[in-house]
């Protein structure tokens, strides 16, 4: 029987709180390389290749679509589509979303629903657990993968099997019951019985199926987000849809709003290594260690310590441990934080307290990316600010002015083509020029190499909604530079 070609759906929100200070709004964990090289959603787009694997469809926030595209590019993937949601609703919006687009080319294709924050160690085994299933599914089947537990863990939700030996099947298994997030003593029970697997978060179905389900048991869901894909609209290569219809549908899980109430579910068993990758005490677990059980990351010193993570993010920051034991150290160009290992799922609090607190470091970074590039803070005092920007190759900034503020671009690195007013000019490293308050100003880089330079602003306002925008590449809103 030859394999039905399969659609993987890759969804990239959450916060990831959890991986603060690396982790926050305008970077979730997702995108950042905690493991080497590659992001965790480059590895969740790398889990779909293959003859029988069609180009991912993507599922993001708005604020997240140029990093998406960005990450793409850097792995050598196209996606079939970037789909926008115009504010999260948790995932079977998002799901249905990815359905309505499938169906509009072929209502019988099988997706694959990929959450982007997860590792997988043995990638082939995780294909070879696919394809069985993709083999034997029936019309209205939906799969669930399940993971064997290595601990009673109440962070996850659990599957039942009919029986112990159904967990060693390289096929599809009937599910008995969901159990959602027990506590520890239900946890330690249900491993004791040998019947249950984790939940991972991991689906396959038809999409015809996934939508006769939302239409048995979500009709609320369907009618809003069907409204809302009626609207789609073309932006810059990504697709976006009414948000007005789409804020009617409720804010739910796929498993709450399906899964927990459709009869003909089946569970793949699948031994690929699966890791929930959640805070930093699994980051640890996942890298080398050295003979005392320490995980060195980027510029850092272990004297006399045992059972760390000690880790920055700052080129120019160099963090020394000395005599810790089972301790956590993540330092990044502004914030730096310091807890035992054991207390990694309740970083999430910090980050809570820390917006309570107004703390921007809560939810933004020094390093902001933006389509065209990044910038970042070097320094700030009362009427100044310095920035080093970084603009990518063929990319411009808006033509924009502001209002408060006056602006100094010293170019370090490139060649950086600068309109100012109606005059166009070209900037080499070690040549400046000065941006009046209120004059149109723009600057585009139309060679090979990255253009860096030094920024100056000076001025009694200095905020980031200081811009009226005339044009831009990126259809952004005004609050964005």
């Amino acid at each position: 029987m030859s394999l039905p070609l399969i659609h993987p759906v890759i969804l990239c929100g959450g916060a990831g709180t959890r991986m603060w200070p690396s982790s926050r709004r305008s970077l979730p964990k997702q995108f950042v390389r905690l493991l080497g090289d590659e992001s965790l959603f480059q590895r969740a787009c790398r889990l779909g290749t293959g003859a029988e694997f069609a180009p991912p469809v993507v599922v993001t926030g708005d604020d997240l679509r140029f990093i998406v595209r960005e990450q793409l590019e850097e792995a050598g993937q196209a996606a079939d589509a970037i789909l926008i949601e115009p504010e999260a609703r948790n995932t079977a919006p998002a799901v249905l979303l990815a359905a309505l687009h499938l169906a509009a080319s072929d209502p019988d294709a099988v997706m694959l629903v990929l959450p982007s924050d997860q590792l997988i160690r043995d990638p082939e085994a995780f294909r070879q657990a696919i394809r069985a299933a993709a083999s034997t599914v029936r019309d209205d089947t939906l799969v669930t993968f399940g993971i064997e537990p290595t601990a009673p863990d109440t962070g996850f939700g659990y599957l039942e099997l009919a029986d112990a030996d159904a967990k060693a099947a390289d096929a599809l298994q009937p599910l008995r019951r969901f159990v959602e997030k027990p506590d520890a003593q239900t946890a330690s029970a249900m491993l004791a019985t040998g019947r249950f697997l984790w939940n991972a978060g991991i689906f396959l179905f038809s999409v015809s199926a996934i939508l006769r389900a939302f239409q048995r048991h979500a009709p609320d869901i369907l009618s809003a987000v069907e409204a809302a894909h009626a609207k789609a609209e073309m932006d810059l290569g990504f697709t976006r849809f009414s948000r007005s219809d789409w804020a009617r549908s409720p804010g739910i899980s796929l498993d709450y709003a399906i899964f927990e109430k459709a009869a003909d579910i089946a569970v793949m068993p699948c031994r690929a290594g699966w890791v929930d990758l959640g805070d930093w005490g699994r980051v640890w677990g996942e890298l080398p260690r050295d003979e005392q059980g320490n995980v060195l990351t980027g510029p850092t010193t272990a004297i006399n310590c045992s059972g760390s993570l000690l880790r920055s993010e700052a080129p120019g920051l160099h963090v020394v441990g000395f005599g810790l034991a089972d301790m956590l150290v993540i330092a990044t160009a502004d914030a730096v934080l310091v807890a035992p290992r054991a207390a990694s799922p309740e970083v999430g609090q910090v980050v809570a307290r820390l917006r309570e607190d107004g703390i921007a470091q809560a939810v933004s970074s020094t390093r902001e990316l933006r389509p065209w590039g990044w910038y970042e803070q070097i320094a700030t005092g009362a009427g100044f600010q310095v920035k080093r920007i970084l603009v990518k190759p063929g990319a411009a900034m808006s033509l924009q002015s502001h209002q408060h503020r006056a602006e100094h671009w010293v170019v370090v690195a490139g060649t950086a083509t600068v309109q100012l007013g109606e005059d166009v000019r070209t900037l080499m490293p070690n040549e400046s020029a000065y941006i009046p308050v209120g004059v149109r100003h723009r600057i585009s880089n139309r060679g090979t190499d990255p253009v860096i330079l030094i920024e100056v602003q000076t001025g009694a306002y200095l905020g980031e909604d200081d811009i009226t925008r005339y044009q831009d590449d990126y259809a952004r809103h005004a609050v964005q530079s």
